[in-house]
């Protein structure tokens, strides 16, 4: 029987840690999967508060010396993971884990706990898109995939925010159980096994935005004519800035170049049209910026890893209930 540990402490987040619970908590043997010896375990027994509105509780029955035999050791979420110091026994016990060969998944920000154990240096990992440029800066000796909805590397799984986690989970099955007994869990929780395109078709915004400063009134003034047809030169001149300057202050305030950020702006509207009208994509790409459906197509698989149809049928709107989006 195989143990997986969860690692839980005061406000942890009862999503994720229902996801751990789902997938290595709940007995499948019937039906081919392996069973797990799964356990909550907390640097302190007893009450932990949970991330939960009104309050609640949860009552931990074991230490952290089972983590010493897991073969799987979990980190959920927690209240301010990023920010709060993770207790020093906690730290250690990963330490020993991953050293002596077991799987360590972090959910959402749990990234950051396993990264302040040093697990995650020079390896890539991703976190919940709200908290990737943190991560990065925090710890620059990771490579942040702020795209991705996991990433697995050297025995160390890290998930994006929320229902992420359940990727991340079935994903480390399968690589450890197989397909088929990730097909069973999947089936039973009523979802994919895996989930198309990355966790920036979710954001709201550009995933690494960066508050302008001088270029301000420029970029707002594009965002309302991204139909329109836009250059660096033509921005520099609306900016009056030579069009060196405009290009090295672009990259010292956004981290990006102007045609990038066009580029990320036209598909944000081509996702806002695609969610609220019913518009087809020639006019979806016209009114956005790209011009033609398969310029759309193009950029949208490469920013999103999906298609704008495959995009629309998962998060349109009724469009009765919809608030109206501009399309003039």
């Amino acid at each position: 029987m195989h143990k997986v540990a969860v690692i839980v402490d005061d406000g942890v987040n009862p999503f994720e840690l229902g996801v751990a619970a789902e997938v290595f908590g709940d007995d499948r043997s019937d039906r081919g999967v392996p069973r797990f010896d799964y356990r909550i375990v907390a640097p302190v027994p007893g009450r932990i508060a949970l991330d939960y509105p009104g309050g609640a509780d949860l009552l931990v029955q074991h230490d952290l010396s089972f983590v010493d035999e897991a073969d799987i050791v979990v980190v959920p979420a927690y209240t301010d993971c990023a920010g709060r110091d993770c207790h020093v026994g906690a730290i250690d016990a990963l330490r020993r884990a991953h050293a002596r060969g077991a799987w360590i998944l972090t959910l959402c920000t749990g990234a950051f706990v396993a990264a302040k154990a040093g697990l995650l240096d020079g390896r890539r990992a991703t976190t919940h898109w709200r908290h990737t440029d943190r991560l990065a800066r925090d710890f620059p000796t990771i490579e942040v995939d702020a795209d991705a909805i996991f990433v697995e590397d050297g025995r160390v799984v890290t998930s994006a925010g929320t229902a992420a986690a359940i990727d991340a989970s079935l994903h480390l099955v399968s690589v450890l159980f197989g397909a088929r007994a990730a097909a069973v869990i999947a089936r039973g929780m009523v979802v994919p096994p895996r989930r198309d395109g990355g966790q920036s078709q979710y954001a709201v915004g550009p995933v690494a935005e960066q508050r302008a400063e001088t270029l301000a009134p420029v970029l707002h003034w594009a965002a309302e004519r991204l139909d329109e047809d836009h250059t660096i030169a033509s921005l520099a001149r609306r900016a009056m800035l030579s069009e060196r300057t405009f290009a090295r202050r672009f990259r010292e305030e956004l981290g990006t170049t102007p045609l990038a950020w066009l580029t990320g702006q036209r598909v944000q509207r081509a996702r806002q049209l695609l969610e609220a009208t019913d518009l087809s994509l020639d006019v979806v790409a016209q009114q956005s910026g790209f011009g033609t459906a398969a310029l759309l197509r193009h950029h949208f698989q490469r920013q999103l890893g999906t298609t704008p149809s495959a995009y629309r049928r998962r998060f349109a709107c009724d469009l009765e209930d919809a608030e109206a989006v501009p399309v003039g």
